[in-house]
């Protein structure tokens, strides 16, 4: 119950807290960086700086972004000894991701095909004279 008081607030009686919750979770999903650490991490745990380097980031970027997954509660961290490793908190959400992904797919494949049969060249009209 927590979590639902500082998720933003819903107009809406009839909406459900699980549905806020999905929004919530949604909105920590949308940028590509965290998306990348998302794909790196379906491999298995690994530390931050193991991490940073495996996308091109910085430490300090790599470990923010981190932090808002680990509070969304789409990652958790272990710590042994001095480094901390990151892993999925439900190896799921990549079947999430997945499934979105294949749905862009499809979209793009139908706006192609939509844009192709739209410059399909089709035979010039030709001009009749107005003369008698």
């Amino acid at each position: 119950m927590a979590l639902i008081g500082i998720c933003a607030y819903v107009d809406s009686q009839a909406m459900d807290e699980i549905t806020v919750l999905q929004a919530e979770v949604l909105k920590t999903l949308a940028s590509p960086r965290r998306l990348e650490i998302l794909h790196v991490l379906a491999s298995g745990p690994i530390e931050v700086g193991r991490l940073a380097d495996a996308i091109g980031a910085s430490q300090p970027n790599v470990s923010q972004h981190l932090s808002m997954l680990r509070v969304a509660g789409i990652v958790e961290a272990e710590r042994d000894g001095r480094e901390v490793r990151y892993r999925l908190a439900d190896p799921d959400v990549m079947v999430a991701c997945a499934l979105m992904r294949s749905v862009l797919e499809r979209r793009l494949s139908r706006l192609g095909e939509m844009a192709a049969k739209a410059t399909v060249p089709t035979a010039p009209l030709t001009v009749r004279s107005a003369s008698r």
